[in-house]
């Protein structure tokens, strides 16, 4: 069965930093595209950032390039979203998302709260 799980969200004031993670467990990770969305409170669902089998391979939503990095670790079968010089705009739940094409899967989500 797999499972997704997150950690490391939290409030934190404006230009702060944080580090969130998604461990799965129950599927091959290394086969699998991973991406950070967020939803921020009475706004859609949005893409954060994007990383391919290649850690070479990132794409960012540009509200947050130069500021959020996003890595893998095929060891850990972990994700992670490094967000540095955050604003009170990306305050938000966050979630990760992995693929392999044919399904997808999401965390249950982390909240972020960016607040002085």
């Amino acid at each position: 069965q797999v499972q997704l799980v997150e950690s490391g969200g939290r409030l934190v004031q404006p230009g702060g930093s944080l580090r969130l993670s998604c461990a799965a467990s129950g599927l091959i990770f290394r086969d699998y595209l991973l991406s950070w969305y967020r939803q921020a409170p009475g706004k859609e669902r949005e893409s954060v950032a994007h990383i391919g089998w290649s850690e070479d391979a990132t794409i960012y939503a540009d509200s947050v390039k130069g500021r959020f990095t996003i890595s893998r670790d095929n060891t850990r079968n972990t994700m992670y979203l490094q967000m540095n010089s955050l604003r009170p705009e990306d305050t938000a739940v966050y979630y990760c998302q992995l693929t392999d094409g044919a399904t997808i899967y999401w965390g249950q989500g982390t909240k972020v709260t960016v607040s002085s």
